[in-house]
């Protein structure tokens, strides 16, 4: 074979390699993201890889480069089922945290062939924050040290990554209000490398502290709500710490804030009497896209004709400029 064609040979090879290469990421199919159903969306903008992450109820990844168009969804969770998750553990509220160079699945893990009270006729299940780790964004997730970060007997949900000035590492999660009937925000310390909690929860607020959390009991009564959903810790640029939290407002899923008046996790926490986005809006959480502008991703909430819920991740504009954050309009895609 002469010289000139093996060069021939291999251009024709690269040729066809580019060709199929093109012609494989025009098959990939896409999702928008409006067209996708997701209970609490979380999005890692993942600067290393130039994309967009984003999970949530169910614990499933997409993926986007855009935030408008998404591939998946991927099954990134290795469990243990000898632990006591069990084989076939529901996922709520997952989120990714990236955190001294590697990626941490937070998530509330349920076994509903565990049972650990009774109350009031509600039957509680095995419920429970807990982390995975990975050295990639898309995962693998797997076990670390400690099978439990939380006292088993307890209900929690909802963990999520706060790391102090100091730089010691905090899970904030919620004692879920079906045993306690007065859901609370706790913080507990976390190991450096997060494999394992130290120490005991501690109470930050409970969900009668809201002005704005109310339902009406049997007799017609306005009381306070009961439940604590989807802690989300932030701080505006002029240093003043927040947290998003989302409970009730009689008939709706509405999201709030509380700010901490001592600026550390340990508060006391004030909470904002008016809401920040509109009914039947929550589970949010703060992210900023790779331009630089500062997200708010939330699920929709509303029921169907059959009653069913349908939850459709959102994004807002937020501004964080001031003392307080203002959602803005939906975000508008280019």
């Amino acid at each position: 074979m002469s010289i000139k064609t093996s060069l021939f040979s291999i251009k024709l090879l690269l040729l066809c390699l580019t060709f199929g290469f093109a012609q494989e990421n025009k098959s990939i199919k896409t999702t928008p993201i409006d067209s996708i159903r997701l209970s609490d969306p979380f999005i890692l903008a993942d600067k290393k890889t130039a994309t967009y992450y984003m999970t949530g109820t169910g614990g499933k990844l997409w993926k986007s480069k855009d935030l408008k168009d998404w591939t998946g969804p991927f099954d990134v969770v290795e469990h243990d089922p000898n632990s006591w998750m069990g084989s076939n553990p529901m996922i709520w509220a997952a989120e990714i945290h990236k955190y001294n160079n590697k990626y941490y699945f937070f998530a509330t893990f349920t076994n509903r062939d565990v049972k650990i009270d009774t109350v009031q006729g509600n039957v509680i299940e095995r419920r429970a924050s807990h982390i995975l780790v990975s050295d990639k964004p898309d995962g693998p997730y797997v076990p670390m040290e400690d099978d439990t970060y939380l006292p088993p007997d307890r209900p929690t949900l909802d963990g999520t990554l706060w790391v102090d000035k100091k730089g010691t590492p905090y899970m904030v999660y919620c004692e879920e209000w079906l045993q306690n009937l007065n859901g609370t925000m706790e913080k507990i310390e976390l190991k450096p490398d997060l494999s394992g909690s130290l120490g005991k929860g501690e109470v930050l607020f409970r969900a009668s502290d809201s002005p704005w959390s109310k339902e009406y009991d049997d007799n017609g009564k306005v009381v306070p709500n009961k439940v604590t959903d989807g802690p989300w810790l932030f701080r505006t640029q002029t240093g003043i710490l927040g947290m998003l939290w989302t409970s009730w407002a009689h008939n709706d899923y509405v999201q709030g804030v509380a700010y901490s008046e001592s600026g550390n996790i340990d508060g006391p926490w004030i909470q904002q009497e008016d809401l920040v986005t509109p009914p039947n809006f929550g589970h949010g959480m703060l992210f900023k896209t790779f331009e630089g502008e500062l997200l708010m991703s939330l699920h929709s909430h509303r029921t169907n004709k059959n009653g069913d819920f349908i939850r459709i991740p959102n994004l807002f504009e937020v501004d964080d400029s001031g003392d307080k954050i203002v959602v803005g309009e939906k975000y508008k895609f280019d």
